[in-house]
């Protein structure tokens, strides 16, 4: 199991997510598809393959060997943002403390990044209008990282566990909390809450059909005051193919967007393209098992 070793995160606060209003978004597609960033509706998005007795599939990086006319060694980079309010914070979001980033969000935008939002549905519900922005823009897409972010394995960072009977319901809950707020752009990935997993939660995970999303790159913007630290992790970090974690929340990630601002015109000056994960994962010339042939959970419009 690979969890996180350097966010000095969700030490029983979970972090938060993203917002921010969106353009006037086009009128969504006829078809249970997400939209890519030219606003053209793809196909599907790809997932991988069950694992053994039908275990949830984990997906870290793009591998960078082999492939079709080298196409797995391209220098594209994923930057994902967790947005992880959890089921109890309530209150403290009744209080005045935002969970939500909407300056960063913006700045994505205007800097034409392409990014993939893990969101939880406690969060879809509190930010109901950010969250359909987000998911109706084709910029970003919207993937599962739980209802509650509770943790699926224990110890997690000082998380309450979600029991095994309740992990599917809880991924199916979240589809349920992004199609009441309105999101459309909404993709078949799953996150764990901490990146905290193991072989149980993998089985039990099996019925949601869902691809598990980690990383190999660990921004350690949570909690972070100094902005150029973490954008030198970044920078330091991240390969042809890689996939970063980080987090937009004005409370507990308060110098995400100062690192961005460096993070994005150094990695393209470097050569990089930013990718949705859905499209890092797309290359059929890729040593992963092949694309899951069983139903997915899709957002319908």
């Amino acid at each position: 199991m690979t969890t996180l070793t350097v966010l000095g995160v969700l030490t029983g606060a979970a972090l938060a997510g993203c917002g921010g209003a969106s353009p006037a978004p086009a009128p969504p597609p006829t078809a249970s598809t997400t939209v890519d960033c030219k606003g053209a509706a793809p196909e599907k998005p790809p997932t991988m393959a069950p694992g053994p007795a039908g275990r949830t599939p984990v997906f870290e990086r793009r591998p960078t060997g082999g492939g079709a006319a080298g196409r797995a060694a391209e220098k594209v980079v994923a930057l994902t943002f967790d947005a992880d309010m959890t089921a109890d914070q309530g209150p403290r979001a009744a209080s005045g403390e935002r969970f939500d980033n909407p300056e960063l969000v913006a700045l994505l935008r205007r800097m034409k990044v392409p990014s993939t939002v893990f969101m939880t549905g406690r969060w879809a519900e509190e930010y109901p209008a950010q969250a359909k922005a987000i998911g109706t823009d084709p910029m970003f897409e919207i993937a599962n990282h739980s209802y509650s972010h509770y943790a699926f394995s224990s110890p997690c960072y000082g998380l309450p566990v979600v029991g095994k009977a309740a992990m599917a319901r809880e991924v199916e809950r979240a589809f349920s909390a992004f199609r009441k707020a309105g999101a459309r752009n909404v993709v078949p990935y799953f996150r764990f809450p901490g990146g905290c997993y193991d072989d149980t939660a993998l089985r039990a995970l099996a019925p949601a059909n869902v691809t598990a999303v980690q990383w190999d790159v660990v921004s350690g913007d949570a909690f972070a005051t100094d902005a150029d630290a973490v954008a030198e992790q970044v920078l330091d970090g991240v390969r042809p193919g890689s996939l970063v974690v980080m987090h937009c929340t004005r409370s507990a990630a308060p110098v995400t967007e100062a690192a961005v601002r460096r993070i994005v015109p150094e990695l393209r000056e470097r050569g990089y393209r930013f990718v949705k994960v859905s499209e890092l994962m797309e290359d059929r010339s890729l040593s992963v098992p092949p694309l899951d042939p069983r139903p997915i959970h899709w957002i319908s419009p």
